[in-house]
């Protein structure tokens, strides 16, 4: 019996690792993206439990743990990055900089219905961010944040909506040339602007919270690779320093996210150092990262991580930059080849992808 129990699990854990591979936007395929720390976990608990009753003389078994461990290895092989056992793709910031060139920046996704903003604020307080991006912010929220933290914040951009995708923008540096889109569906925001730093160079900052491909909000996929795409042709174009920041509704490896990097010119903070899981803050069985900082080569990192459980379903993200244009070479990211704009005209649905790139 248990032999049996062993080889069904091993055949789903195999199964459901694979399925992200077909090149589909239906939900059901692409949600499987999410648990993948979990799959390769099932995996290798699988493998592990059919090794007690492995029989040495039967070829069906050599057979079967050869494709389960393949499927563990393929699995391992796709997040290994975030592992301390990966080299880091943004380097560590230098021990010599003046604080002009330090900004600290943070993001939470404070779930709509949520009535707890008092753990979030402490937290706001003591970090003392010097951007925030707040998501799934309707009315209640901005009036409890602007109450609570505005007078900290001269700069803001303001889009509360009450269908969970309201977003807010909060600096204490100068924010010019800030612009609130729809870029896909005209019920989802997105907030463009150039910042200020104290060192009076700028930086562009694209904020986004795209839908996620799940029944009760959008069947397919497509909307939302369509704006990271979209973000990231942006990024690609920018003349000055990136950073794009928010609730990504896609997990770190999965190929949307992997290809906004690439188009973008953009280097992920996570590699080489953790997961830094923002979802399901209340389920800890069920956790991957969703919330995102994807920055250029101009910066580099002094300390990030995950914020305080706030009773949200996200914890935050933050991170801690200096700015080092001079060092920029030192972690030159992926330039984008044919293979990559192939990919990007199919995300977007379009043949003309050049229009795009010369706006």
């Amino acid at each position: 019996m248990w032999r049996k129990v062993f080889q069904v699990l091993g055949l789903v854990a195999a199964l459901l690792s694979l399925l992200p591979l077909i090149a589909a936007d239906y939900w059901w395929i692409r949600v499987f993206d999410f648990p993948h720390l979990q799959l390769t976990a099932f995996t290798l608990l699988a493998i592990l439990l059919y090794f007690f009753t492995f029989k040495p003389k039967w070829i069906n078994d050599y057979a079967y743990i050869t494709v389960l461990l393949g499927c563990f290895a393929f699995q391992f092989f796709k997040i290994v990055d975030y592992t301390p056992l990966y080299p880091v793709e943004v380097e560590d910031s230098s021990s010599a900089i003046s604080e002009d060139n330090y900004i600290s920046i943070y993001t939470a996704n404070v779930l709509q219905e949520n009535k707890n903003t008092e753990e979030l604020f402490k937290e706001i307080e003591s970090k003392e961010p010097d951007l925030i991006v707040f998501t799934e912010t309707n009315d209640r929220w901005s009036d409890a944040i602007k109450n609570r933290i505005g007078d900290s914040y001269p700069f803001k951009v303001e889009q509360p909506q009450e269908n969970t995708y309201g977003m807010l923008v909060y600096s204490k540096l100068e924010l010019s040339d800030t612009r609130i889109k729809f870029q896909v569906d005209p019920e989802i925001p997105s907030i463009d602007a150039k910042v200020r730093m104290k060192n009076e160079n700028l930086f562009q900052l694209y904020a986004i919270h795209p839908t996620p491909p799940m029944p009760q909000h959008n069947p397919l996929s497509t909307d939302r690779d369509k704006e990271l795409m979209l973000t990231a042709i942006a990024s690609n174009k920018s003349k000055i320093p990136v950073i794009v920041l928010g609730d990504f509704n896609d997990v770190a490896w999965s190929h949307s996210t992997q290809l906004t990097k690439t188009v973008g010119k953009l280097l992920d903070l996570r590699i080489g150092r953790g997961f830094y899981s923002t979802y399901h803050a209340q389920y800890p069985l069920m956790r991957w990262p969703l919330d995102h900082i994807l920055i250029s080569p101009e910066f580099r990192l002094k300390k990030a991580g995950t914020g305080a459980d706030f009773d949200s379903d996200h914890f935050p993200s933050w991170a801690v930059l200096t700015y080092e244009p001079e060092l920029a070479d030192q972690q030159k990211p992926i330039e984008p080849d044919e293979d990559d704009w192939k990919q990007a005209k199919k995300q977007l649905k379009t043949t003309d992808l050049q229009s795009l790139l010369d706006i």
